[in-house]
């Protein structure tokens, strides 16, 4: 693989001569791979064990592990079906470290797509407080609702809206705010070729123009005392340490918030770090702010529901079924549309929710049918019904099929999991399951 010149001059600008040798020498290696262990749906003592591929920590998050570079078929194996984990790039994991998140906060991750850092947040949060995910660009926006469904995150939301727009409407709403904006791609060059191809001095340029507007709209979200973090996945001193240094100069309430503990490269700022793969990955850069004063968030209100009472009593009917003990959620419902949500949200009305809380289930006709993340969504000791496969089990692998497997328990809809972990759901009758895991998530 030949880099551009001017991008390897300016890389020893930042480096220095002696690790921008021993980065190009890396190309003659493989990218790290990494996973993120879910703690939604499990823990790392119980994961582990089950992997089918070795695993060892990583320096840049608490449950970011590094994988071969050579393991098959990490994203077809069960376990990440049922979202007990996210493949990962090790370094990528850093910038959510940086949050220092609490269970109880709310968190937006501004650019969220594909969700890999949003699943880190919401693992930490726990089911509490509140996880808002937007991503601009509607189709990685479906996406990022595929992984959130996956991993199991109810406490949340994912949006698709311009950050001015929704930055302006949600001001002061969050205590931690993740902003990883879109950059020249220079951490992804020994792992994707077209990284390189497409780079230029201009493209730099360009992101970096584009960034500090992504930084001045993410700080309207952050509450006074509140936390702000801005990741890249390149190396440019226009994208990470000058931007960072203009955003202060535009944004005279936030101040830098210092880095004491994460693993990587200091930079010239105390309250930034950089990541190559002569520290363990393949590029990251992240600069953490803290905005003055102190108060707590505002914007946030009872989301209770006046739903149509026939509707809501026949969905409570359907959610006593289901459930051992219904979740402390907000029952709501709307066109037809059954959803769990959290009890208090920002408002959402005119900013480009995809997707609030969790959807239960859908009115068809004078019956419901469930949704495919009401299951994925709760532990398996929330059902009334389980089916729970070992790994070795033949009709675990039919199921990811979608094919109808042998089921001995008591008829009705059943929550189907791997190793106690949920992964779906199907149809319990006559010692049959009828198979209702969705056919764009299936094995092929």
């Amino acid at each position: 693989m030949t880099l551009p010149e001017s991008f390897i001059a300016e890389l020893e600008t930042v480096l220095g001569k002696e690790d921008t040798q021993k980065y190009l020498s890396l190309f003659e290696k493989n990218p790290y791979r990494g996973i993120s262990i879910n703690r939604l749906k499990t823990t790392p003592e119980k994961l582990l064990p089950l992997l089918p591929f070795s695993a060892e920590g990583s320096p840049f998050y608490r449950d970011g592990y590094y994988i071969p570079s050579d393991a098959d078929g990490v994203g077809n194996n069960a376990l990440h079906h049922a979202g007990a984990f996210y493949v990962q790039e090790p370094s990528a994991s850093s910038a959510v470290s940086l949050l220092e998140i609490e269970p109880g906060e709310y968190v937006l991750d501004l650019c969220a797509a594909p969700g890999g850092k949003s699943s880190q947040i919401a693992s930490m949060l726990n089911n509490t407080g509140l996880i808002w995910s937007n991503e601009v660009v509607r189709n990685r926006a479906g996406v990022l609702l595929s992984n959130f469904e996956r991993m199991g995150i109810s406490h949340g939301v994912v949006s698709s809206c311009r950050p001015e727009v929704l930055c302006q409407r949600l001001e002061g709403c969050f205590d931690k705010v993740l902003a990883d904006a879109p950059c020249s791609g220079e951490g992804m060059f020994r792992k994707d070729n077209d990284a390189v191809t497409q780079w230029s001095r201009e493209h730099v340029i360009a992101c970096a123009n584009r960034q500090i507007s992504i930084l001045q709209s993410a700080a309207r979200c952050v509450r006074e005392g509140g936390i702000l973090v801005y990741s890249t996945c390149t190396f440019s001193p226009e994208e990470n340490e000058e931007t960072a240094e203009k955003f202060l100069e535009l944004c005279p309430d936030f101040e830098p918030y210092d880095i004491t503990e994460l693993s990587g490269r200091k930079t010239r700022l105390s309250n930034a770090v950089r990541i190559t793969p002569v520290e363990g990955g393949e590029g990251h850069f992240a600069v953490r702010f803290r905005r003055k004063g102190s108060s707590q968030r505002v914007g946030c209100v009872n989301c209770s529901k006046a739903n149509n009472k026939e509707e809501e009593k026949l969905a409570g009917s359907f959610l006593e079924d289901i459930f051992r003990k219904r979740p402390d959620m907000v029952l709501g419902i709307r066109n037809g549309k059954i959803y769990l949500l959290p009890h208090d949200m920002p408002p959402v009305e005119g900013l480009g929710v995809i997707r609030a809380g969790v959807l239960a289930g859908e009115f068809v006709k004078k019956r419901i049918e469930p949704a495919h993340a009401l299951f994925s969504s709760f532990r398996p000791d929330h059902f009334r019904r389980v089916l729970d496969l070992s790994l070795d089990d033949s009709r675990l692998d039919d199921y990811l099929r979608g094919l109808e497997i042998d089921c001995d328990g008591e008829p009705g809809y059943t929550c189907v999991s791997v190793e106690g972990i949920s992964l779906g759901f199907g149809k319990c009758s006559g010692g049959r399951l009828k198979n209702k895991y969705p056919k764009g998530l299936r094995k092929v």
